[in-house]
């Protein structure tokens, strides 16, 4: 399975963006979000999101992410989006000039958690690896796109079958960034099989 832009499909199309076979860009409208009423109360689904479509259970999904963000929850990166109320995202998150959060969100039945760490906001650059193991699935994410580091491992109930994924941009309040994506590529699972306690 080869990752090409011309199988690529919108979720809500952005007013500006450009596509090449090497590159993508997305710039943000203000008040564009994905989240489903877990603690905050609202629902938003309202982000712009570029997807394929796979049968594929085991592959893995590689892409480097840039970014000039500057405005609190500005984000960028990977996204499994197969309804309005299921999908995950994991991207970094700016928060103010001291921090960022790099982070997922993983949405099941209409309900959105959030699991986050705090990392400098000087960053501006940043490699995810997207992993899927039948309808789990693993989120990696890495400096130098050599060594990745896991950030959550997550189930999704509806993806039993074909599955969208892809990446996404957005800016939740009112803000507007360019993020860039590049190195993008599609790989044999590169999160393996579990090797220990067996399944009861």
């Amino acid at each position: 399975m080869q990752f090409t832009s011309n199988k690529l499909f919108w979720i809500r199309e952005p007013q500006t963006y450009t596509i090449t076979a090497n590159k993508i860009q997305i710039t943000t409208a203000p008040h564009t979000d994905l989240w489903q009423r877990t603690y905050y109360h609202f629902q938003n689904d309202n982000a712009p999101v570029l997807q394929t479509t796979t049968a594929e259970k085991f592959f893995s999904f590689v892409v480097k992410t840039e970014f000039d963000s500057s405005h609190r929850f500005d984000q960028c990166g990977v996204v499994v989006y197969l309804d309005s109320e299921n999908w995950l995202k994991a991207s970094i998150e700016y928060e103010n000039e001291l921090i960022q959060h790099l982070g997922s969100v993983v949405t099941n039945s209409g309900y959105s958690d959030w699991a986050t760490t705090e990392i400098d906001a000087d960053i501006k650059s940043m490699w995810y690896r997207l992993s899927r193991r039948n309808n789990d699935f693993c989120i990696e994410n890495s400096s130098d796109g050599k060594i990745f580091k896991q950030m959550r491992i997550c189930h999704m109930h509806q993806a039993t079958d074909k599955i969208n994924f892809g990446i996404y941009a957005c800016s939740p309040e009112a803000s507007s960034f360019t993020a860039t994506f590049s190195r993008m590529e599609i790989l044999d699972c590169q999160w393996k099989a579990h090797d220990g306690q067996q399944p009861d």
